[in-house]
């Protein structure tokens, strides 16, 4: 029987895996080896073919001056290929304005816990709002729970001294690498998100690998 959370049928035609990483100049890759094993967990989850060995070639082709922003790309044939340019992280007191999506995730699409290139419900929810209007939307689930952003994950801190909350797979959200990394820090617990701990929140922020934890906030016009 296959693994809780593989997927084997309804997978659409054509469909890739995508890593986003951050590369530095004598550092390299930031936490390289998290998004080797979700690629290589999400390549057999989706019965995708996946040479590590190829993969990691195909990312020794990355170099630069400076910080670089890296999309590593596997397709349905298992080929993997890797496009750079230059990064440029946030200003420092950079907060994020978050809106909130119409566009509704299925808590039971076991498809979003991988990072693929199937994101029609991500493009349709950041298509709600401009850029003026908001730098992040998140998108909640068909009970009303707080899912993930269309490129982040989602931490609340309450103000009560304990971890960060973040949304869990079973409300239907990538398993972010920053978002893994903090969960096994324990820096952050899982918790099941409404919009209300969100109004009643001290502090929201969203995060990915290659940007970190970025402070946020509800906007409200």
């Amino acid at each position: 029987m296959p693994a809780q959370g593989t997927v084997r049928d309804g997978i659409p035609a054509g469909i890739g895996l995508i890593e986003t990483l951050g590369w530095e100049p004598g550092a390299g890759f930031l936490r390289l080896d998290r998004h080797l094993a979700r690629l290589v967990a999400s390549a057999a989850a989706l019965a995708l073919p996946c040479d590590p060995a190829a993969v990691e070639r195909a990312l020794g082709s990355v170099s630069g001056n400076g910080r670089m922003r890296v999309r590593l790309h596997l397709d349905q044939h298992g080929a993997a290929t890797v496009t750079a340019q230059p990064f440029a992280p946030l200003a420092s007191g950079t907060v994020w304005r978050l809106r909130i999506a119409g566009t509704r995730l299925s808590s039971n699409d076991p498809l979003l816990r991988h990072k693929t290139t199937h994101r029609a419900a991500y493009e349709a929810a950041r298509a709600e709002f401009s850029i003026g209007e908001a730098d992040e939307v998140l998108l909640l689930n068909e009970r009303g729970e707080i899912c993930e952003g269309t490129i982040t994950s989602l931490f609340v801190d309450m103000g009560d001294g304990g971890p960060l909350l973040t949304p869990p797979l079973s409300s239907g959200l990538l398993a972010g690498v920053l978002r893994q990394a903090l969960l096994e820090d324990g820096r952050a617990i899982e918790f099941i998100l409404t919009l209300a701990d969100l109004n009643d929140a001290r502090a929201l922020y969203v995060g990915n690998s290659l940007r970190g934890l970025i402070p946020a906030r509800l906007a409200s016009h």
